[in-house]
């Protein structure tokens, strides 16, 4: 019998260029401030989005688990 090697893939990076990967940077990063206000800061009563406690309410459980102290 003859030795055959199996097909391999030959994988390659990505090339991203500067402008796309500050693009995504940035992105990132006002996403994941807004994340951390409305987990972290947001307590209902001074919200930036008025009185409401809607927002409080729907993530109060993520505040506990991640440790945030709210009451």
């Amino acid at each position: 019998m003859s030795s055959m090697s199996a097909p391999h893939a030959v994988t390659r990076p990505v090339a991203l260029p500067i402008s796309r990967a500050m693009l995504w940077l940035v992105g990132t990063a006002l996403a994941a401030l807004a994340m951390y206000y409305f987990i972290g800061v947001d307590e209902g009563a001074v919200s930036v989005f008025g009185k409401s406690m809607m927002i409080h309410e729907f993530v109060h459980d993520s505040r506990h688990f991640l440790g945030f102290p709210c009451h």
